[in-house]
């Protein structure tokens, strides 16, 4: 059985929650779902520039699972991009 998910602390909901490629409608579009933790992780790593030591301490995690986390995080980005898909981020507290 596998260890139930230790709660992430959320600082902030995103501004926005989908984006999609120019000139489709999102009806005929597959979307990613880019989970409230990976957009965290995404923030804090990326747009606040900290390290992942820091950064797992801001979401009350281990650094390994941030690593994982953000590495989740990247696949799915680019996975869209590349297959031209929607990301939709999910709402904290879903």
């Amino acid at each position: 059985m596998a260890r139930p998910i230790k709660p992430r602390s959320i600082c902030e909901d995103p501004k926005v929650y989908y984006f999609k490629p120019r000139g489709i409608p999102l009806r005929l579009l597959e979307e990613v779902l880019l989970g409230s933790d990976e957009f965290e992780a995404l923030k804090l790593h990326d747009c606040d520039n900290l390290n992942q030591t820091q950064a797992a301490e801001k979401m009350n995690i281990s650094q390994p699972t941030f690593g994982r986390i953000l590495d989740r995080a990247y696949k799915k980005i680019a996975h869209a991009l590349v297959q031209g898909k929607a990301i939709r981020i999910d709402k904290k507290g879903k």
